[in-house]
């Protein structure tokens, strides 16, 4: 089966690809252009495994290349999307033009190309606030953020091409993905780089919210196992672990596992608005595991074990920069 990758070169593309190539399909990978002939993540795999993917460089904004790289794909696994919620604060613009048209983008090529199955990304940050606990996909959707806004814009598209043209998209929503390759703007990846570079001041946010954290091949295997599933079409699904953790106990373990004498400060500009916040995150897997068997391999603690043996490779280390905040 051919298959198309969108934002294979970020953080959770470059995993799902890598799992994808593993598994055996033929797989083509959407890249962000750019004239540095960057592909991202992908540009840390070996000659091997980046000889088994056919690169397509492209914006997933241009109606044109999306259909360009989606001719005589079987399946797509849309994940390019901006992603970072405090720059969504001040750039509300850039992030409907990528989450919004960059996916209505890909619906429509489908439609038009009859593509045998689309798989949607959206996030837990969709559902806001938990009402209850653990968050089904029936919780109401709550635009705490214009990013978050815009994924539930994303998600209605889709929807909307499922009953209006029975197009057979599955959006699939992972809750906090984490693990090697995530970007700096993560709270994990935050806070083992400072602690690598030997701060001995933790600058966090807010330490009270809780989220329910999953391990990036955990997520991987998510994706595949919904698309096998056609009892998913039509469907949203989400990922998760089913459990949760707060920002500030996840802290305090890793700095028990690198440099157990730093301490947490809290930093004023990492902070939102208090009525952004996501105070809760702690997801249901019930509808995963009862159409796929899916469950979690890795445990919080051997799945930050690997992350941060990953980021203690001074190649990986130095792409990071700890001193600055990034939004």
């Amino acid at each position: 089966m051919k298959v198309l990758v969108t934002g294979a070169d970020g953080f959770i593309g470059s995993h799902l690809t890598e799992y994808l190539v593993d598994q055996g399909y033929d797989v083509r990978a959407f890249c962000y252009y750019n004239s540095f002939n960057s592909w991202g993540w992908l540009d840390s795999f070996p000659n091997e495994k980046l000889d088994q993917i056919e690169i397509f460089t492209g914006d997933i904004r241009d109606p044109n290349g999306v259909r360009t790289a989606m001719k005589d794909v079987d399946m797509v696994f849309h994940l390019a999307a901006l992603i970072a919620i405090p720059f969504s604060y001040h750039s509300p613009d850039s992030y409907v033009d990528t989450n919004i048209k960059g996916t209505l983008n890909i619906l429509q090529a489908a439609k038009d190309l009859n593509t045998s199955r689309i798989l949607v990304t959206s996030t837990s940050e969709v559902y806001g606030t938990a009402r209850f606990v653990p968050i089904t996909e029936e919780h109401p959707r709550q635009g705490q953020s214009p990013y978050s806004a815009t994924k539930i814009g994303a998600d209605h598209m889709a929807e909307s091409f499922y009953r209006s043209f029975d197009l057979p998209v599955t959006i699939v929503r992972p809750f906090n993905t984490y693990g090697p390759r995530q970007s700096a703007r993560a709270v994990i990846p935050t806070i083992i780089t400072q602690l690598l570079n030997g701060r001995e001041q933790i600058k966090l946010g807010d330490l009270t919210p809780t989220r329910d954290l999953v391990y990036v091949k955990d997520t991987a295997k998510g994706f595949v196992e919904i698309s096998r599933c056609d009892e998913l079409i039509g469907q949203e699904v989400n990922i998760a672990t089913q459990d949760e953790i707060s920002i500030g106990d996840l802290a305090n373990e890793m700095i028990q596992q690198i440099n157990p004498g730093a301490e947490i400060v809290q930093d004023e500009e990492r902070i939102r608005p208090a009525k952004s916040e996501v105070f809760r995150l702690f997801g249901s897997n019930e509808k995963l595991k009862k159409f796929t068997g899916w469950a979690p391999e890795y445990s919080l603690s051997s799945g930050i074990a690997e992350t941060v043996e990953w980021f203690r490779n001074e190649q990986n280390l130095k792409q990071y920069k700890a001193d600055i905040y990034n939004i």
